[in-house]
Protein backbone atom coordinates (compact mmCIF):
# COMPACT_ATOMS: atom_id res chain seq x y z
CA UNK A 1 0.00 0.00 0.00
CA UNK A 2 1.00 3.34 -1.13
CA UNK A 3 -0.18 6.67 0.39
CA UNK A 4 -1.66 7.68 -2.86
CA UNK A 5 -3.33 3.88 -3.06
CA UNK A 6 -5.67 4.20 0.40
CA UNK A 7 -8.53 1.43 -0.50
CA UNK A 8 -5.73 -1.47 -0.56
CA UNK A 9 -5.96 -1.50 2.93
CA UNK A 10 -9.51 -2.81 2.39
CA UNK A 11 -8.68 -5.52 -0.14
CA UNK A 12 -9.66 -7.90 1.59
CA UNK A 13 -13.13 -5.88 3.21
CA UNK A 14 -15.07 -5.62 0.21
CA UNK A 15 -17.82 -3.36 2.29
CA UNK A 16 -15.02 -1.06 3.50
CA UNK A 17 -13.78 -1.18 0.32
CA UNK A 18 -16.84 0.16 -1.65
CA UNK A 19 -18.29 2.22 1.07
CA UNK A 20 -14.79 3.98 0.96
CA UNK A 21 -14.55 4.44 -2.84
CA UNK A 22 -18.10 5.74 -3.05
CA UNK A 23 -16.48 8.76 -1.07
CA UNK A 24 -13.79 9.19 -2.88
CA UNK A 25 -16.12 9.39 -6.08
CA UNK A 26 -18.22 11.77 -4.35
CA UNK A 27 -15.19 14.17 -3.40
CA UNK A 28 -14.07 13.58 -7.40
CA UNK A 29 -17.88 15.46 -8.35
CA UNK A 30 -17.52 18.23 -5.70
CA UNK A 31 -14.04 19.01 -6.98
CA UNK A 32 -15.83 19.29 -10.72
CA UNK A 33 -17.95 21.89 -9.38
CA UNK A 34 -21.08 20.09 -9.33
CA UNK A 35 -23.27 20.72 -6.20
CA UNK A 36 -26.43 18.76 -4.89
CA UNK A 37 -25.67 15.49 -7.28
CA UNK A 38 -26.80 12.10 -6.19
CA UNK A 39 -25.38 8.37 -7.37
CA UNK A 40 -27.57 6.13 -9.04
CA UNK A 41 -26.41 2.63 -9.78
CA UNK A 42 -26.61 1.53 -13.60
CA UNK A 43 -30.46 0.78 -14.21
CA UNK A 44 -32.36 -2.47 -15.61
CA UNK A 45 -32.74 -2.05 -19.53
CA UNK A 46 -36.41 -2.23 -20.73
CA UNK A 47 -37.11 -4.14 -23.60
CA UNK A 48 -40.14 -2.54 -25.89
CA UNK A 49 -41.90 -6.09 -24.62
CA UNK A 50 -41.37 -4.18 -21.03
CA UNK A 51 -38.89 -7.39 -19.87
CA UNK A 52 -36.04 -5.75 -17.67
CA UNK A 53 -33.00 -7.16 -18.20
CA UNK A 54 -29.82 -6.67 -16.45
CA UNK A 55 -27.08 -5.39 -18.71
CA UNK A 56 -23.45 -4.87 -18.46
CA UNK A 57 -22.92 -2.03 -20.12
CA UNK A 58 -18.72 -2.31 -21.34
CA UNK A 59 -16.27 -2.60 -23.41
CA UNK A 60 -12.88 -4.21 -24.21
CA UNK A 61 -9.49 -4.12 -26.08
CA UNK A 62 -6.63 -7.07 -25.91
CA UNK A 63 -3.37 -6.81 -26.19
CA UNK A 64 -0.02 -8.89 -26.52
CA UNK A 65 1.35 -7.45 -23.44
CA UNK A 66 0.43 -5.27 -20.10
CA UNK A 67 3.39 -3.08 -21.06
CA UNK A 68 1.58 -1.74 -24.05
CA UNK A 69 -0.61 0.28 -22.01
CA UNK A 70 1.77 2.28 -19.99
CA UNK A 71 0.67 5.63 -19.02
CA UNK A 72 -3.14 5.12 -20.35
CA UNK A 73 -4.30 7.06 -17.58
CA UNK A 74 -2.63 10.62 -18.95
CA UNK A 75 -3.35 9.74 -22.64
CA UNK A 76 -6.70 9.22 -22.16
CA UNK A 77 -7.56 12.32 -20.09
CA UNK A 78 -5.37 14.28 -22.92
CA UNK A 79 -7.45 12.45 -25.46
CA UNK A 80 -11.05 13.37 -23.75
CA UNK A 81 -10.81 16.55 -21.91
CA UNK A 82 -13.52 15.97 -20.04
CA UNK A 83 -13.17 12.45 -18.21
CA UNK A 84 -11.70 13.04 -14.88
CA UNK A 85 -9.62 10.20 -12.70
CA UNK A 86 -10.75 9.39 -9.31
CA UNK A 87 -8.47 10.37 -7.27
CA UNK A 88 -7.28 7.42 -4.30
CA UNK A 89 -9.94 4.98 -6.15
CA UNK A 90 -7.16 2.44 -7.41
CA UNK A 91 -7.46 -0.65 -6.31
CA UNK A 92 -6.51 -4.38 -7.26
CA UNK A 93 -7.66 -8.29 -7.66
CA UNK A 94 -6.13 -11.22 -8.09
CA UNK A 95 -9.23 -13.24 -10.16
CA UNK A 96 -8.75 -16.80 -10.58
CA UNK A 97 -11.49 -17.27 -13.30
CA UNK A 98 -13.04 -21.02 -14.48
CA UNK A 99 -15.66 -20.96 -17.10
CA UNK A 100 -18.36 -23.82 -16.34
CA UNK A 101 -19.86 -24.60 -19.39
CA UNK A 102 -18.60 -25.61 -23.12
CA UNK A 103 -18.69 -23.10 -26.31
CA UNK A 104 -21.76 -24.44 -27.73
CA UNK A 105 -23.49 -23.79 -24.40
CA UNK A 106 -26.24 -20.35 -24.93
CA UNK A 107 -24.80 -18.14 -22.11
CA UNK A 108 -21.51 -18.21 -20.54
CA UNK A 109 -20.92 -19.71 -17.33
CA UNK A 110 -18.63 -18.87 -14.56
CA UNK A 111 -17.12 -18.76 -11.28
CA UNK A 112 -14.84 -16.31 -10.12
CA UNK A 113 -13.15 -15.46 -6.92
CA UNK A 114 -10.46 -13.31 -5.21
CA UNK A 115 -7.30 -14.78 -4.44
CA UNK A 116 -5.15 -13.96 -1.26
CA UNK A 117 -2.02 -15.32 0.96
CA UNK A 118 -2.52 -15.75 4.61
CA UNK A 119 -0.60 -13.16 7.08
CA UNK A 120 2.73 -13.76 6.80
CA UNK A 121 2.50 -16.34 4.22
CA UNK A 122 4.79 -16.73 1.15
CA UNK A 123 2.92 -14.61 -1.17
CA UNK A 124 2.86 -17.19 -4.14
CA UNK A 125 0.94 -19.53 -1.41
CA UNK A 126 -2.83 -17.77 -2.13
CA UNK A 127 -6.36 -19.41 -1.50
CA UNK A 128 -9.39 -18.00 -3.71
CA UNK A 129 -11.78 -16.03 -1.63
CA UNK A 130 -15.38 -14.11 -2.06
CA UNK A 131 -16.27 -16.65 -4.57
CA UNK A 132 -19.05 -15.63 -7.23
CA UNK A 133 -21.18 -16.95 -9.54
CA UNK A 134 -21.95 -15.87 -13.11
CA UNK A 135 -23.95 -15.97 -15.88
CA UNK A 136 -23.14 -13.65 -19.10
CA UNK A 137 -24.37 -13.13 -22.51
CA UNK A 138 -21.91 -14.71 -24.91
CA UNK A 139 -19.55 -12.41 -27.39
CA UNK A 140 -18.66 -8.69 -26.28
CA UNK A 141 -21.31 -7.16 -28.36
CA UNK A 142 -22.89 -3.94 -26.93
CA UNK A 143 -25.75 -4.55 -24.06
CA UNK A 144 -24.86 -8.07 -22.99
CA UNK A 145 -27.00 -8.96 -20.30
CA UNK A 146 -25.14 -10.32 -16.64
CA UNK A 147 -26.30 -11.99 -13.30
CA UNK A 148 -23.91 -12.83 -10.67
CA UNK A 149 -24.54 -13.61 -6.91
CA UNK A 150 -21.45 -14.33 -4.14
CA UNK A 151 -21.28 -17.67 -2.86
CA UNK A 152 -20.70 -18.21 0.61
CA UNK A 153 -17.05 -19.00 1.72
CA UNK A 154 -18.58 -21.74 3.91
CA UNK A 155 -20.51 -23.69 1.08
CA UNK A 156 -19.56 -22.82 -2.07
CA UNK A 157 -20.68 -25.61 -3.58
CA UNK A 158 -24.27 -24.96 -2.60
CA UNK A 159 -26.74 -24.16 -5.25
CA UNK A 160 -26.63 -20.71 -6.94
CA UNK A 161 -30.21 -20.62 -8.20
CA UNK A 162 -31.72 -19.75 -4.35
CA UNK A 163 -29.21 -16.77 -4.59
CA UNK A 164 -29.72 -15.58 -8.15
CA UNK A 165 -33.64 -15.51 -7.51
CA UNK A 166 -33.62 -13.63 -3.90
CA UNK A 167 -31.12 -11.14 -5.92
CA UNK A 168 -33.09 -10.98 -9.18
CA UNK A 169 -36.59 -11.70 -8.63
CA UNK A 170 -38.69 -11.42 -11.32
CA UNK A 171 -36.20 -9.70 -13.33
CA UNK A 172 -34.28 -13.38 -13.81
CA UNK A 173 -35.20 -14.33 -17.34
CA UNK A 174 -36.28 -17.87 -17.64
CA UNK A 175 -33.63 -18.79 -20.24
CA UNK A 176 -30.74 -17.72 -17.57
CA UNK A 177 -32.45 -19.53 -15.04
CA UNK A 178 -32.75 -22.75 -16.88
CA UNK A 179 -29.48 -22.69 -17.91
CA UNK A 180 -28.06 -22.29 -14.09
CA UNK A 181 -30.42 -25.85 -13.66
CA UNK A 182 -27.89 -27.41 -16.06
CA UNK A 183 -24.74 -29.51 -14.48
CA UNK A 184 -21.38 -26.99 -14.30
CA UNK A 185 -18.31 -28.78 -14.49
CA UNK A 186 -14.57 -26.74 -14.86
CA UNK A 187 -13.73 -26.57 -18.51
CA UNK A 188 -10.68 -24.39 -18.12
CA UNK A 189 -9.24 -21.51 -16.13
CA UNK A 190 -7.78 -17.84 -16.25
CA UNK A 191 -5.66 -16.28 -13.67
CA UNK A 192 -6.35 -12.19 -13.74
CA UNK A 193 -4.14 -9.52 -12.00
CA UNK A 194 -6.23 -6.34 -12.42
CA UNK A 195 -5.72 -2.67 -11.72
CA UNK A 196 -9.19 -1.21 -11.60
CA UNK A 197 -10.21 2.53 -10.97
CA UNK A 198 -13.02 5.19 -11.88
CA UNK A 199 -13.21 8.04 -13.75
CA UNK A 200 -16.22 10.56 -14.58
CA UNK A 201 -17.54 11.27 -17.98
CA UNK A 202 -19.17 14.51 -18.26
CA UNK A 203 -21.00 16.16 -22.12
CA UNK A 204 -23.71 18.56 -21.84
CA UNK A 205 -24.92 17.73 -25.90
CA UNK A 206 -24.91 13.85 -25.11
CA UNK A 207 -25.32 13.43 -21.46
CA UNK A 208 -26.92 16.41 -20.75
CA UNK A 209 -27.15 17.13 -16.50
CA UNK A 210 -25.42 13.70 -15.96
CA UNK A 211 -22.25 12.54 -14.72
CA UNK A 212 -21.55 9.21 -15.95
CA UNK A 213 -19.14 6.50 -13.54
CA UNK A 214 -16.79 4.63 -15.49
CA UNK A 215 -15.12 1.63 -13.75
CA UNK A 216 -11.93 0.85 -15.61
CA UNK A 217 -9.54 -1.70 -14.80
CA UNK A 218 -6.25 -3.11 -16.93
CA UNK A 219 -6.21 -6.73 -16.33
CA UNK A 220 -2.86 -8.72 -17.13
CA UNK A 221 -3.91 -12.66 -17.59
CA UNK A 222 -2.73 -16.34 -17.85
CA UNK A 223 -4.97 -19.03 -19.58
CA UNK A 224 -4.48 -22.37 -18.47
CA UNK A 225 -3.49 -25.25 -20.59
CA UNK A 226 -5.87 -27.69 -19.63
CA UNK A 227 -8.97 -28.03 -17.72
CA UNK A 228 -7.28 -29.40 -14.20
CA UNK A 229 -4.05 -26.78 -14.81
CA UNK A 230 -1.70 -30.07 -15.31
CA UNK A 231 1.44 -29.50 -18.01
CA UNK A 232 0.45 -29.76 -21.70
CA UNK A 233 2.60 -31.24 -23.97
CA UNK A 234 1.06 -28.67 -26.53
CA UNK A 235 1.86 -25.49 -24.84
CA UNK A 236 5.08 -27.14 -23.64
CA UNK A 237 3.64 -25.56 -20.49
CA UNK A 238 0.81 -25.20 -17.87
CA UNK A 239 -0.45 -22.34 -19.35
CA UNK A 240 -1.24 -21.65 -22.87
CA UNK A 241 -1.57 -17.52 -23.24
CA UNK A 242 -1.00 -14.56 -21.72
CA UNK A 243 -2.10 -11.30 -22.87
CA UNK A 244 -3.23 -7.86 -20.91
CA UNK A 245 -6.90 -6.15 -21.56
CA UNK A 246 -8.27 -2.41 -20.84
CA UNK A 247 -11.80 -2.97 -20.21
CA UNK A 248 -14.22 0.16 -19.20
CA UNK A 249 -17.70 -0.44 -17.86
CA UNK A 250 -20.47 2.29 -16.68
CA UNK A 251 -20.73 1.85 -13.00
CA UNK A 252 -23.34 4.06 -12.30
CA UNK A 253 -24.13 8.15 -12.99
CA UNK A 254 -24.69 11.04 -10.66
CA UNK A 255 -28.35 13.47 -11.76
CA UNK A 256 -29.25 16.30 -9.71
CA UNK A 257 -31.55 15.78 -6.95
CA UNK A 258 -35.01 15.50 -7.80
CA UNK A 259 -34.09 14.82 -11.67
CA UNK A 260 -36.65 12.88 -13.27
CA UNK A 261 -35.70 9.51 -14.52
CA UNK A 262 -35.81 9.19 -18.12
CA UNK A 263 -35.26 5.13 -19.01
CA UNK A 264 -33.89 6.51 -22.80
CA UNK A 265 -32.03 9.65 -21.44
CA UNK A 266 -29.85 7.54 -18.94
CA UNK A 267 -28.87 4.88 -22.01
CA UNK A 268 -28.35 7.37 -24.60
CA UNK A 269 -25.53 8.55 -21.89
CA UNK A 270 -24.19 5.24 -21.16
CA UNK A 271 -23.73 4.00 -24.49
CA UNK A 272 -22.14 7.71 -25.77
CA UNK A 273 -19.54 7.31 -22.86
CA UNK A 274 -18.23 3.99 -23.83
CA UNK A 275 -18.28 5.14 -27.30
CA UNK A 276 -16.29 8.30 -26.24
CA UNK A 277 -13.47 6.48 -24.61
CA UNK A 278 -13.51 4.11 -27.03
CA UNK A 279 -12.75 6.83 -29.78
CA UNK A 280 -9.28 7.57 -28.94
CA UNK A 281 -7.82 3.76 -28.65
CA UNK A 282 -7.28 3.04 -31.90
CA UNK A 283 -5.07 5.90 -32.73
CA UNK A 284 -3.53 5.27 -29.02
CA UNK A 285 -2.80 1.34 -29.66
CA UNK A 286 -4.29 0.48 -32.95
CA UNK A 287 -1.13 -1.26 -33.71
CA UNK A 288 -1.36 -3.49 -31.16
CA UNK A 289 -4.92 -3.90 -30.59
CA UNK A 290 -5.49 -8.01 -31.03
CA UNK A 291 -8.68 -8.21 -32.87
CA UNK A 292 -10.99 -10.26 -30.08
CA UNK A 293 -14.71 -10.90 -30.07
CA UNK A 294 -14.59 -13.25 -27.75
CA UNK A 295 -14.91 -12.73 -23.86
CA UNK A 296 -12.79 -13.86 -21.27
CA UNK A 297 -14.30 -17.06 -20.40
CA UNK A 298 -14.76 -17.47 -23.87
CA UNK A 299 -11.02 -17.54 -24.70
CA UNK A 300 -10.22 -20.08 -22.03
CA UNK A 301 -12.35 -22.26 -23.79
CA UNK A 302 -11.27 -21.65 -27.43
CA UNK A 303 -7.16 -21.66 -26.28
CA UNK A 304 -8.40 -25.37 -24.69
CA UNK A 305 -10.01 -26.14 -27.87
CA UNK A 306 -6.88 -25.06 -30.25
CA UNK A 307 -5.13 -27.21 -27.93
CA UNK A 308 -6.63 -30.35 -28.79
CA UNK A 309 -8.37 -30.40 -25.13
CA UNK A 310 -11.92 -32.10 -25.90
CA UNK A 311 -15.19 -31.72 -24.52
CA UNK A 312 -15.09 -35.64 -23.39
CA UNK A 313 -11.77 -35.29 -21.74
CA UNK A 314 -14.00 -32.25 -19.43
CA UNK A 315 -16.83 -34.44 -19.00
CA UNK A 316 -14.83 -37.37 -18.19
CA UNK A 317 -12.89 -34.96 -15.47
CA UNK A 318 -15.70 -33.83 -13.95
CA UNK A 319 -14.09 -31.04 -12.24
CA UNK A 320 -15.36 -28.56 -9.86
CA UNK A 321 -14.02 -25.25 -8.82
CA UNK A 322 -14.31 -25.42 -5.21
CA UNK A 323 -11.79 -28.79 -5.35
CA UNK A 324 -8.68 -25.80 -6.31
CA UNK A 325 -9.36 -24.84 -3.19
CA UNK A 326 -7.72 -28.10 -1.73
CA UNK A 327 -4.07 -28.53 -1.63
CA UNK A 328 -4.79 -32.47 -1.54
CA UNK A 329 -7.37 -33.91 -3.74
CA UNK A 330 -9.95 -36.63 -2.00
CA UNK A 331 -9.62 -38.70 -4.96
CA UNK A 332 -7.98 -37.40 -7.67
CA UNK A 333 -4.06 -38.85 -8.51
CA UNK A 334 -1.07 -37.98 -10.46
CA UNK A 335 -1.06 -39.66 -13.41
CA UNK A 336 2.74 -40.57 -13.09
CA UNK A 337 2.58 -41.61 -9.52
CA UNK A 338 -1.10 -42.75 -8.11
CA UNK A 339 -0.09 -42.90 -4.54
CA UNK A 340 0.07 -38.98 -4.40
CA UNK A 341 -2.80 -36.87 -4.72
CA UNK A 342 -3.29 -33.82 -6.86
CA UNK A 343 -2.73 -30.42 -5.59
CA UNK A 344 -5.45 -28.58 -7.45
CA UNK A 345 -4.79 -25.53 -5.36
CA UNK A 346 -1.13 -25.52 -5.93
CA UNK A 347 -1.88 -25.32 -9.90
CA UNK A 348 -4.01 -22.84 -9.40
CA UNK A 349 -1.35 -21.10 -7.97
CA UNK A 350 1.07 -21.58 -10.79
CA UNK A 351 -1.21 -19.99 -13.18
CA UNK A 352 -0.25 -16.53 -11.07
CA UNK A 353 3.02 -17.31 -9.95
CA UNK A 354 5.23 -19.47 -12.34
CA UNK A 355 7.94 -17.71 -12.51
CA UNK A 356 8.61 -18.13 -16.26
CA UNK A 357 4.93 -16.15 -17.18
CA UNK A 358 4.25 -14.58 -13.39
CA UNK A 359 1.84 -11.76 -13.59
CA UNK A 360 2.96 -8.90 -12.79
CA UNK A 361 2.27 -6.92 -8.90
CA UNK A 362 -0.87 -4.83 -8.77
CA UNK A 363 1.29 -1.63 -7.42
CA UNK A 364 3.54 -2.30 -10.78
CA UNK A 365 0.43 -2.61 -12.38
CA UNK A 366 -0.75 0.90 -11.35
CA UNK A 367 2.55 2.52 -11.60
CA UNK A 368 2.67 1.46 -15.08
CA UNK A 369 -0.51 3.09 -16.13
CA UNK A 370 -0.15 6.47 -14.31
Amino acid sequence: MTASRPLFKHIRNHTALFNELSQYRNAAVDTLGFTGYEFHKTPKFVTEDGSRLTIEPERSIVLPKVHALSGLKNKLTQAIPTLHMVEHSEIGYRYPTAALAGLDAPFIKRMRSEYFHKVDEDRSICRPVNLSFGIKSRGKADNRQEYEVWMPDEAPDQNPLPLLINAYGEDLPDDVRHFVEQPSRVHGWMGVKRAAFEALYTNKQHCGDLIICVAMSVDAYNIGAKPDLAYSPEAESSIAVSNAEFEWEIEGYYAPRGWAFDHDEVWAAINHTLEAINAPLDDLYGNEIIPIAESKTERILSTLQSLGVRQEEVDELNLQPWEFMLTESEHRVKAHDPSRSVNLLGRLNRLFYQPEQQLPSLNWMHDLIL
